[in-house]
């Protein structure tokens, strides 16, 4: 009959029973290992694999996905971010309206751009609600509803957080309160690099038409038409990249910090969410058929499932980075002092 192991405090939530249970709290300690001295220790360009094959990369990470449950954490992401939404939409429609007057009819036609990657049929329930929203506010209540959509917006902010942090395989040491401040910061932050994303595509799209009309000569407007909406494609795409790196570095509770402006994992991502919501939209291009099957439904259904590819690419983003630095870890860890118990050789 197997024997029952003496439970350590590191080792709490594990009811180890048989020989098998003590390998799986021996890796549990290894990957706690291995957590710290990544947490403690980053890498200061994740483009340095330290020697391990991109083969070996790509199998931590697939192993990893189902490990961490990457796939029913981007469902709850999903949820949080549809329930996040709107206050998003309407705090920064705030934001906006303290330096520019009708500042919702300003933020519709950002709103516009988003139609490049969401389907038009969820995009128009978005810009129905957010206009509906936005027009029943009032001076009065704009103080109050600002501070009350911000703190809504985090709820989003602070489910990434939790589920990057048991990615990186850390446990989180703030206080509720720091938490929380940390995840309104971030979304205030992100809320204006989104909108700064989707002033690029108006504004290089604006000058872009302007060339067009203001230029009499055929062969120059249409270069500098072309030339003011690739800068206004490229400046959304740094805005976009630049939002991944921020949540990658202030997201997670680690121990010390390293900036990375473009990651392995984050490119990645970017490129995945991209097709993926293209993808998204071709589908339903010629196979929509949500509207006639869940009604009214359809667009909320439609709007779930493209939050949930977000969430997927995000932490897709984040367990690639994830595995770089614990395999590079690994190898310093040896070379620089006694290496941990293998799992494989301690069971």
């Amino acid at each position: 009959m197997a024997t029952r192991i003496p439970i350590t405090p590191a080792d709490r939530g594990f009811i180890i029973r048989g020989a098998q249970s003590i390998r799986d709290r021996r890796l549990y300690r290894y990957e706690r290992q291995i957590a710290e001295f990544v947490s403690r220790s980053p890498l200061h360009s994740l483009w340095d694999f330290q020697g391990v094959p991109v083969r070996v990369l790509i199998t931590r990470t697939w192993k990893a996905l189902f490990a961490d449950r990457i796939f029913g954490h981007a469902a709850e992401l999903a949820f949080y971010f549809l329930f996040a939404l709107f206050p998003t939409l309407f705090s920064a429609s705030s934001i906006l309206g303290l330096v520019a007057r009708s500042a919702d009819k300003i933020y519709d036609r950002l709103l516009a751009y988003l139609a490049v990657v969401i389907p038009a049929s969820a995009l128009g329930t978005v810009l129905k609600t957010f206009n509906d929203t936005t027009a029943a506010a009032t001076p009065g209540k704009l103080t109050f509803g600002l501070i009350a959509a911000v703190w809504s917006a985090s709820v989003g902010i602070s489910a990434i957080q939790d589920t990057l942090n048991a990615v990186y395989k850390i446990e989180d040491t703030r206080s509720y309160v720091k938490a929380r401040i940390f995840a309104i910061g971030l979304t205030i932050l992100l809320t204006i690099l989104v909108t700064f994303g989707l002033a690029s595509l108006l504004g290089g799209n604006f000058f872009g038409t302007l060339a067009t009309h203001r230029i009499h000569y055929r062969i120059p407007a249409i270069a500098v038409g072309i030339a003011a909406r690739v800068i206004g494609w490229t400046s959304a795409t740094a805005l976009l990249n630049l939002s991944f790196a921020t949540i990658y570095y202030w997201a997670p509770d680690f121990r010390r910090r390293c900036w990375h402006w473009l990651t392995p994992g984050g490119a990645i991502g970017i490129l995945g969410w991209l097709l993926a919501s293209l993808g998204l939209r071709i589908y339903l291009h010629y196979f929509n058929n949500y509207s006639v099957t869940y009604g009214s439904l359809g667009a909320v259904i439609i709007l779930l499932t493209w939050f949930y590819l977000t969430g997927l690419m995000l932490l897709l983003g984040a367990e690639i980075n994830s595995e770089i630095e614990a395999a590079a870890a690994e190898i310093r860890m040896a070379t620089s002092i006694a290496p941990p118990a293998s799992p494989e050789t301690a069971a």
